[in-house]
Protein backbone atom coordinates (compact mmCIF):
# COMPACT_ATOMS: atom_id res chain seq x y z
CA UNK A 1 0.00 0.00 0.00
CA UNK A 2 1.54 3.29 -1.16
CA UNK A 3 0.57 5.66 1.65
CA UNK A 4 2.24 8.65 0.02
CA UNK A 5 0.11 8.20 -3.10
CA UNK A 6 -3.08 7.65 -1.08
CA UNK A 7 -2.37 10.82 0.94
CA UNK A 8 -1.81 12.78 -2.28
CA UNK A 9 -5.19 11.61 -3.66
CA UNK A 10 -6.91 12.52 -0.34
CA UNK A 11 -5.37 15.98 -0.44
CA UNK A 12 -6.50 16.47 -4.05
CA UNK A 13 -10.08 15.48 -3.15
CA UNK A 14 -10.14 17.96 -0.26
CA UNK A 15 -8.69 20.81 -2.29
CA UNK A 16 -11.16 20.30 -5.15
CA UNK A 17 -13.98 20.77 -2.65
CA UNK A 18 -12.48 23.57 -0.59
CA UNK A 19 -15.81 24.94 0.61
CA UNK A 20 -17.10 21.60 1.90
CA UNK A 21 -13.73 20.71 3.41
CA UNK A 22 -13.54 24.11 5.09
CA UNK A 23 -17.04 23.76 6.55
CA UNK A 24 -16.17 20.32 7.93
CA UNK A 25 -12.96 21.67 9.49
CA UNK A 26 -14.85 24.66 10.96
CA UNK A 27 -17.33 22.26 12.54
CA UNK A 28 -14.45 20.58 14.35
CA UNK A 29 -12.84 23.95 15.13
CA UNK A 30 -15.92 25.39 16.82
CA UNK A 31 -16.71 22.08 18.54
CA UNK A 32 -13.22 21.78 20.06
CA UNK A 33 -12.96 25.53 20.69
CA UNK A 34 -16.29 25.64 22.53
CA UNK A 35 -15.23 22.60 24.57
CA UNK A 36 -11.99 24.35 25.62
CA UNK A 37 -13.82 27.59 26.45
CA UNK A 38 -16.56 25.91 28.47
CA UNK A 39 -14.26 23.60 30.42
CA UNK A 40 -11.73 26.37 31.10
CA UNK A 41 -14.38 28.82 32.29
CA UNK A 42 -16.59 26.39 34.23
CA UNK A 43 -13.68 24.73 36.02
CA UNK A 44 -12.10 28.11 36.66
CA UNK A 45 -15.38 29.17 38.26
CA UNK A 46 -15.55 25.93 40.25
CA UNK A 47 -11.99 26.50 41.42
CA UNK A 48 -12.89 30.03 42.51
CA UNK A 49 -15.94 28.88 44.46
CA UNK A 50 -14.02 25.96 45.97
CA UNK A 51 -11.29 28.35 47.01
CA UNK A 52 -13.72 30.74 48.68
CA UNK A 53 -15.02 27.94 50.88
CA UNK A 54 -12.25 25.34 51.13
CA UNK A 55 -9.25 27.67 51.39
CA UNK A 56 -10.69 29.17 54.58
CA UNK A 57 -11.81 25.82 56.01
CA UNK A 58 -9.38 23.66 58.03
CA UNK A 59 -9.09 20.04 56.97
CA UNK A 60 -9.79 19.05 60.58
CA UNK A 61 -11.17 21.24 63.35
CA UNK A 62 -10.81 20.22 67.00
CA UNK A 63 -13.06 21.92 69.57
CA UNK A 64 -15.15 21.30 72.69
CA UNK A 65 -18.79 20.86 71.74
CA UNK A 66 -21.66 21.85 73.98
CA UNK A 67 -23.95 18.81 74.18
CA UNK A 68 -26.16 16.85 76.61
CA UNK A 69 -24.61 14.18 78.80
CA UNK A 70 -24.52 10.81 77.06
CA UNK A 71 -25.79 9.03 80.18
CA UNK A 72 -28.40 10.31 82.66
CA UNK A 73 -28.33 9.56 86.44
CA UNK A 74 -31.58 7.63 86.29
CA UNK A 75 -29.90 5.03 84.09
CA UNK A 76 -27.81 3.96 87.09
CA UNK A 77 -30.82 3.22 89.30
CA UNK A 78 -31.03 -0.55 89.79
CA UNK A 79 -34.86 -0.66 90.02
CA UNK A 80 -35.17 0.74 86.44
CA UNK A 81 -32.51 -1.40 84.76
CA UNK A 82 -35.01 -3.54 82.82
CA UNK A 83 -37.28 -0.65 81.87
CA UNK A 84 -37.26 1.60 78.81
CA UNK A 85 -36.38 5.06 80.08
CA UNK A 86 -37.40 8.29 78.36
CA UNK A 87 -35.94 11.56 79.62
CA UNK A 88 -37.32 14.80 78.16
CA UNK A 89 -35.83 18.31 77.99
CA UNK A 90 -32.26 17.24 78.71
CA UNK A 91 -30.09 20.25 79.40
CA UNK A 92 -26.50 20.47 78.14
CA UNK A 93 -23.93 19.66 80.77
CA UNK A 94 -21.65 22.45 81.93
CA UNK A 95 -18.32 22.17 80.15
CA UNK A 96 -15.41 24.48 79.54
CA UNK A 97 -15.32 25.82 76.00
CA UNK A 98 -11.54 25.49 75.91
CA UNK A 99 -9.73 22.38 74.69
CA UNK A 100 -8.18 20.54 77.62
CA UNK A 101 -4.36 20.30 77.32
CA UNK A 102 -4.44 22.29 74.07
CA UNK A 103 -0.73 23.20 74.08
CA UNK A 104 0.54 19.58 74.46
CA UNK A 105 -1.97 18.46 71.83
CA UNK A 106 -0.68 21.06 69.36
CA UNK A 107 2.93 20.04 70.07
CA UNK A 108 2.02 16.41 69.36
CA UNK A 109 0.16 17.29 66.15
CA UNK A 110 3.02 19.39 64.76
CA UNK A 111 5.28 16.32 64.98
CA UNK A 112 2.97 14.20 62.78
CA UNK A 113 4.30 13.70 59.23
CA UNK A 114 0.84 13.82 57.58
CA UNK A 115 0.12 17.31 58.99
CA UNK A 116 1.14 20.41 57.03
CA UNK A 117 0.34 22.96 59.72
CA UNK A 118 -1.50 23.57 63.00
CA UNK A 119 -3.04 26.89 64.03
CA UNK A 120 -4.77 27.69 67.37
CA UNK A 121 -7.80 29.94 67.70
CA UNK A 122 -9.75 31.60 70.46
CA UNK A 123 -13.28 32.64 69.55
CA UNK A 124 -14.64 35.45 71.68
CA UNK A 125 -18.22 36.70 71.36
CA UNK A 126 -19.09 40.22 72.33
CA UNK A 127 -20.09 43.63 70.96
CA UNK A 128 -18.59 46.46 68.93
CA UNK A 129 -19.31 49.73 70.73
CA UNK A 130 -19.91 52.99 68.88
CA UNK A 131 -21.54 55.63 71.04
CA UNK A 132 -24.93 54.21 71.96
CA UNK A 133 -24.65 51.59 69.22
CA UNK A 134 -23.87 47.96 69.97
CA UNK A 135 -23.18 45.47 67.19
CA UNK A 136 -22.78 41.74 67.72
CA UNK A 137 -19.12 40.77 67.38
CA UNK A 138 -17.21 37.53 66.86
CA UNK A 139 -13.50 38.06 67.43
CA UNK A 140 -11.21 35.29 66.27
CA UNK A 141 -7.90 35.30 68.07
CA UNK A 142 -5.25 33.61 65.97
CA UNK A 143 -1.70 33.69 64.65
CA UNK A 144 -2.04 36.01 61.60
CA UNK A 145 1.01 34.63 59.78
CA UNK A 146 -0.22 31.04 60.09
CA UNK A 147 -3.67 32.13 58.87
CA UNK A 148 -1.99 33.77 55.89
CA UNK A 149 0.20 30.74 55.10
CA UNK A 150 -2.33 27.96 55.70
CA UNK A 151 -5.64 29.61 54.83
CA UNK A 152 -4.83 32.54 52.49
CA UNK A 153 -6.18 35.18 54.89
CA UNK A 154 -4.43 37.94 52.90
CA UNK A 155 -6.74 37.22 49.93
CA UNK A 156 -9.69 38.50 51.99
CA UNK A 157 -8.07 41.67 53.34
CA UNK A 158 -9.13 44.73 51.32
CA UNK A 159 -6.96 47.13 53.35
CA UNK A 160 -3.98 46.38 55.56
CA UNK A 161 -2.23 43.01 55.91
CA UNK A 162 -1.62 40.07 58.23
CA UNK A 163 1.85 41.44 58.97
CA UNK A 164 0.31 44.69 60.22
CA UNK A 165 -1.93 42.76 62.60
CA UNK A 166 0.96 40.68 63.93
CA UNK A 167 3.06 43.78 64.68
CA UNK A 168 0.23 45.67 66.44
CA UNK A 169 -0.03 45.06 70.20
CA UNK A 170 -3.74 45.80 70.23
CA UNK A 171 -4.75 45.63 66.58
CA UNK A 172 -7.79 44.27 64.79
CA UNK A 173 -8.70 43.25 61.24
CA UNK A 174 -12.25 44.55 61.37
CA UNK A 175 -15.04 43.06 59.27
CA UNK A 176 -15.90 45.52 56.51
CA UNK A 177 -19.63 45.34 57.29
CA UNK A 178 -19.07 46.41 60.90
CA UNK A 179 -16.64 49.13 59.76
CA UNK A 180 -19.26 50.65 57.46
CA UNK A 181 -21.97 50.56 60.09
CA UNK A 182 -19.73 52.24 62.65
CA UNK A 183 -18.18 54.65 60.07
CA UNK A 184 -14.68 53.45 60.90
CA UNK A 185 -11.58 53.05 58.75
CA UNK A 186 -7.98 51.89 59.00
CA UNK A 187 -6.17 53.83 61.71
CA UNK A 188 -9.29 54.44 63.83
CA UNK A 189 -9.98 52.80 67.19
CA UNK A 190 -12.94 50.57 67.99
CA UNK A 191 -14.11 49.54 71.43
CA UNK A 192 -14.99 45.89 71.91
CA UNK A 193 -16.90 44.50 74.85
CA UNK A 194 -16.98 40.85 75.90
CA UNK A 195 -20.21 39.19 77.04
CA UNK A 196 -18.99 39.49 80.65
CA UNK A 197 -18.55 43.27 80.25
CA UNK A 198 -14.78 43.47 79.74
CA UNK A 199 -14.03 46.42 77.40
CA UNK A 200 -10.90 46.86 75.32
CA UNK A 201 -9.92 49.49 72.74
CA UNK A 202 -8.34 48.15 69.54
CA UNK A 203 -6.68 49.94 66.63
CA UNK A 204 -7.98 49.02 63.17
CA UNK A 205 -4.97 47.85 61.13
CA UNK A 206 -6.98 46.41 58.24
CA UNK A 207 -10.42 45.58 56.86
CA UNK A 208 -11.54 41.99 56.26
CA UNK A 209 -14.15 40.95 53.69
CA UNK A 210 -15.27 37.35 53.22
CA UNK A 211 -17.96 38.12 50.64
CA UNK A 212 -20.76 36.97 52.98
CA UNK A 213 -22.60 39.92 54.55
CA UNK A 214 -23.57 38.11 57.77
CA UNK A 215 -19.94 37.23 58.43
CA UNK A 216 -18.55 40.64 57.48
CA UNK A 217 -20.99 42.36 59.86
CA UNK A 218 -19.64 40.47 62.87
CA UNK A 219 -16.40 38.57 62.32
CA UNK A 220 -12.98 40.14 62.86
CA UNK A 221 -9.45 38.91 63.56
CA UNK A 222 -7.13 39.79 66.44
CA UNK A 223 -3.92 38.36 67.84
CA UNK A 224 -4.34 35.33 70.09
CA UNK A 225 -3.35 37.11 73.37
CA UNK A 226 -5.91 39.88 72.73
CA UNK A 227 -8.79 37.39 72.50
CA UNK A 228 -7.56 35.66 75.67
CA UNK A 229 -7.31 39.04 77.41
CA UNK A 230 -10.85 39.99 76.35
CA UNK A 231 -12.17 36.75 77.85
CA UNK A 232 -10.01 37.12 80.95
CA UNK A 233 -8.30 33.79 80.31
CA UNK A 234 -4.73 32.52 80.49
CA UNK A 235 -2.34 31.79 77.61
CA UNK A 236 -3.27 28.10 77.54
CA UNK A 237 -6.93 28.92 76.78
CA UNK A 238 -7.62 27.63 73.23
CA UNK A 239 -11.14 27.06 71.85
CA UNK A 240 -10.20 25.63 68.44
CA UNK A 241 -7.26 23.81 66.88
CA UNK A 242 -7.29 23.96 63.09
CA UNK A 243 -5.30 21.34 61.19
CA UNK A 244 -4.13 21.51 57.57
CA UNK A 245 -3.15 18.11 56.11
CA UNK A 246 -0.78 17.30 53.28
CA UNK A 247 -3.50 15.05 51.82
CA UNK A 248 -7.05 16.33 52.35
CA UNK A 249 -8.54 12.89 51.53
CA UNK A 250 -7.24 11.52 54.86
CA UNK A 251 -9.28 14.07 56.84
CA UNK A 252 -12.33 11.86 57.73
CA UNK A 253 -10.17 9.00 59.02
CA UNK A 254 -7.78 11.22 60.99
CA UNK A 255 -10.66 13.26 62.44
CA UNK A 256 -12.13 10.13 64.04
CA UNK A 257 -8.69 9.14 65.32
CA UNK A 258 -7.97 12.54 66.90
CA UNK A 259 -11.44 12.77 68.44
CA UNK A 260 -10.86 9.52 70.34
CA UNK A 261 -7.21 10.23 71.11
CA UNK A 262 -7.74 13.72 72.56
CA UNK A 263 -11.31 13.25 73.89
CA UNK A 264 -12.67 16.20 71.93
CA UNK A 265 -14.97 16.89 68.97
CA UNK A 266 -13.39 16.72 65.51
CA UNK A 267 -15.02 17.77 62.22
CA UNK A 268 -13.38 17.03 58.87
CA UNK A 269 -13.66 19.25 55.81
CA UNK A 270 -15.72 16.76 53.80
CA UNK A 271 -18.39 16.60 56.50
CA UNK A 272 -18.40 20.37 57.00
CA UNK A 273 -18.81 21.09 53.27
CA UNK A 274 -20.72 18.04 52.01
CA UNK A 275 -23.46 20.05 50.26
CA UNK A 276 -20.96 22.39 48.61
CA UNK A 277 -18.88 19.51 47.20
CA UNK A 278 -22.04 17.91 45.80
CA UNK A 279 -22.93 21.14 43.97
CA UNK A 280 -19.39 21.42 42.59
CA UNK A 281 -19.50 17.83 41.29
CA UNK A 282 -22.84 18.44 39.56
CA UNK A 283 -21.55 21.62 37.87
CA UNK A 284 -18.49 19.74 36.57
CA UNK A 285 -20.67 16.87 35.30
CA UNK A 286 -22.94 19.29 33.42
CA UNK A 287 -19.89 20.99 31.86
CA UNK A 288 -18.54 17.69 30.55
CA UNK A 289 -21.96 16.57 29.27
CA UNK A 290 -22.56 19.79 27.29
CA UNK A 291 -19.01 19.91 25.94
CA UNK A 292 -18.97 16.29 24.76
CA UNK A 293 -22.35 16.84 23.10
CA UNK A 294 -20.82 19.69 21.08
CA UNK A 295 -17.99 17.42 19.95
CA UNK A 296 -20.40 14.67 18.90
CA UNK A 297 -22.46 17.16 16.89
CA UNK A 298 -19.27 18.24 15.10
CA UNK A 299 -18.54 14.57 14.35
CA UNK A 300 -21.96 14.11 12.73
CA UNK A 301 -21.30 17.17 10.58
CA UNK A 302 -18.10 15.62 9.27
CA UNK A 303 -19.91 12.33 8.64
CA UNK A 304 -22.58 14.03 6.54
CA UNK A 305 -20.05 15.98 4.48
CA UNK A 306 -17.90 12.90 3.77
CA UNK A 307 -21.00 10.87 2.95
CA UNK A 308 -22.02 13.42 0.33
CA UNK A 309 -18.44 13.59 -0.93
CA UNK A 310 -18.49 9.86 -1.64
CA UNK A 311 -21.62 10.19 -3.77
CA UNK A 312 -19.99 13.03 -5.68
CA UNK A 313 -16.80 11.01 -6.16
CA UNK A 314 -18.43 7.84 -7.49
CA UNK A 315 -16.71 8.22 -10.87
CA UNK A 316 -13.35 8.83 -9.21
CA UNK A 317 -13.81 5.74 -7.06
CA UNK A 318 -14.67 3.65 -10.12
CA UNK A 319 -11.59 4.92 -11.96
CA UNK A 320 -9.35 4.21 -8.96
CA UNK A 321 -10.62 0.64 -8.66
CA UNK A 322 -10.44 0.10 -12.44
CA UNK A 323 -6.78 1.19 -12.42
CA UNK A 324 -5.80 -1.29 -9.71
CA UNK A 325 -6.60 0.34 -6.40
CA UNK A 326 -8.12 -2.10 -3.90
CA UNK A 327 -11.19 -1.50 -1.78
CA UNK A 328 -8.87 -1.11 1.24
CA UNK A 329 -6.96 1.63 -0.60
CA UNK A 330 -10.18 3.50 -1.32
CA UNK A 331 -11.27 3.14 2.31
CA UNK A 332 -8.03 4.64 3.61
CA UNK A 333 -8.24 7.49 1.13
CA UNK A 334 -11.50 8.65 2.72
CA UNK A 335 -10.37 7.89 6.27
CA UNK A 336 -7.24 9.97 5.70
CA UNK A 337 -9.44 12.82 4.44
CA UNK A 338 -11.41 12.70 7.68
CA UNK A 339 -8.23 12.62 9.78
CA UNK A 340 -6.79 15.60 7.88
CA UNK A 341 -9.98 17.51 8.63
CA UNK A 342 -9.75 16.41 12.27
CA UNK A 343 -6.10 17.44 12.67
CA UNK A 344 -6.51 20.82 10.95
CA UNK A 345 -9.87 21.58 12.58
CA UNK A 346 -8.69 20.33 15.99
CA UNK A 347 -5.50 22.45 15.91
CA UNK A 348 -7.49 25.54 14.93
CA UNK A 349 -10.02 24.68 17.67
CA UNK A 350 -7.29 24.56 20.32
CA UNK A 351 -5.97 27.91 19.13
CA UNK A 352 -9.49 29.40 19.00
CA UNK A 353 -10.29 28.12 22.50
CA UNK A 354 -7.03 29.46 23.94
CA UNK A 355 -7.49 32.90 22.37
CA UNK A 356 -11.09 33.26 23.61
CA UNK A 357 -10.28 32.01 27.13
CA UNK A 358 -7.35 34.46 27.25
CA UNK A 359 -9.73 37.28 26.37
CA UNK A 360 -12.17 36.14 29.09
CA UNK A 361 -9.29 35.89 31.56
CA UNK A 362 -8.49 39.56 30.93
CA UNK A 363 -12.10 40.76 31.10
CA UNK A 364 -12.70 42.90 34.23
CA UNK A 365 -14.87 41.28 36.88
CA UNK A 366 -15.51 43.63 39.79
CA UNK A 367 -17.83 42.66 42.61
CA UNK A 368 -18.01 43.78 46.21
CA UNK A 369 -18.50 40.18 47.34
CA UNK A 370 -15.11 39.14 45.91
CA UNK A 371 -12.76 42.06 46.47
CA UNK A 372 -9.55 40.27 45.48
CA UNK A 373 -10.94 38.91 42.18
CA UNK A 374 -10.33 41.36 39.34
CA UNK A 375 -11.00 39.22 36.22
CA UNK A 376 -13.10 36.19 35.30
CA UNK A 377 -11.52 32.92 36.46
CA UNK A 378 -10.09 30.55 33.81
CA UNK A 379 -8.54 27.11 34.25
CA UNK A 380 -5.73 26.50 31.70
CA UNK A 381 -5.29 22.83 32.59
CA UNK A 382 -3.48 21.10 29.66
CA UNK A 383 -5.70 18.03 30.00
CA UNK A 384 -8.61 19.92 28.37
CA UNK A 385 -6.47 20.56 25.28
CA UNK A 386 -5.28 16.95 25.17
CA UNK A 387 -8.84 15.61 25.57
CA UNK A 388 -10.10 18.00 22.87
CA UNK A 389 -7.46 16.93 20.34
CA UNK A 390 -7.84 13.22 21.07
CA UNK A 391 -11.62 13.43 20.78
CA UNK A 392 -11.24 15.38 17.54
CA UNK A 393 -9.17 12.56 16.01
CA UNK A 394 -11.46 9.82 17.32
CA UNK A 395 -14.64 11.59 16.16
CA UNK A 396 -13.28 12.36 12.70
CA UNK A 397 -11.89 8.84 12.31
CA UNK A 398 -15.28 7.24 12.88
CA UNK A 399 -16.99 9.99 10.86
CA UNK A 400 -14.80 8.94 7.93
CA UNK A 401 -14.73 5.22 8.66
CA UNK A 402 -18.43 4.47 8.09
CA UNK A 403 -18.74 6.32 4.74
CA UNK A 404 -15.41 4.83 3.61
CA UNK A 405 -16.75 1.30 4.11
CA UNK A 406 -19.50 2.17 1.65
CA UNK A 407 -16.90 3.42 -0.84
CA UNK A 408 -14.87 0.24 -0.33
CA UNK A 409 -17.78 -1.94 -1.46
CA UNK A 410 -18.61 0.04 -4.63
CA UNK A 411 -18.38 -2.04 -7.79
CA UNK A 412 -16.71 0.03 -10.57
CA UNK A 413 -18.51 -1.99 -13.28
CA UNK A 414 -21.91 -0.88 -11.99
CA UNK A 415 -20.85 2.77 -11.99
CA UNK A 416 -19.30 2.66 -15.48
CA UNK A 417 -22.32 0.80 -16.84
CA UNK A 418 -24.61 3.42 -15.29
CA UNK A 419 -22.72 6.12 -17.18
Amino acid sequence: MNYKLLFSISKTHLLTRKKQSGIAALGVTFGIGTYIIMMGFMNGLNGLLDGLVLNRTPHIRLYSELKPAAHQPIEGVYEFKDMELMVHSIKPKKVQMKIHNALPIMKHLKAQKEILGVSPQVKAQGFYLGGNTQLAALLIGTDPIKEKTLYNLNDYIVQGSCEALEKADKGILLGIGAAKKLSLNVGDFVQVSSISGEIISLKIVGLYQSGLAEIDNAQSFVNLPIAQLLLGESKDFITDINIKLKNMEKAPLLAKEYAQQFNTTAVDIQTANAQFETGSSIRTLISYAVSITLLIVAGFGIYNILNMLIYEKMNDIAILKATGFSGSDVKWIFISQALIIGIVGGALGLLFGYVVTSIIDRTPFDTAALPTIKTYPIDYNPKYYIIGMVFSLIATFFAGYFPSRKAQKIDPVDIIRGQ
